[in-house]
């Protein structure tokens, strides 16, 4: 976690956002005081991994199609 005062937060918001998005956690000071935090949205992680487990379950139920005529190390030969 991180801390930054409001004008600098106010100044460089661009940056922080940029930083915030890779998985930093800052707190936004003011006159020397914590007054906010400003982390990654948990939100659209939660839509995701609900999105994808529904796929991944549905997909494992489903009836497999097609037939393989190749071999592991013929797929990922170098």
């Amino acid at each position: 976690m991180r801390t930054v005062t409001a004008a600098d937060a106010n100044r460089q918001f661009s940056s922080v956002l940029r930083e915030v998005a890779k998985g930093e956690v800052f707190t936004v000071l003011s006159r020397g005081k914590p007054v906010a935090t400003i982390a990654p949205s948990k939100s659209s992680n939660v839509q995701r991994d609900k999105a994808k487990n529904c796929l991944l379950t549905r997909l494992r139920n489903q009836a497999t199609t097609g037939v393989r005529h190749w071999t592991r190390e013929e797929l990922y030969s170098d």
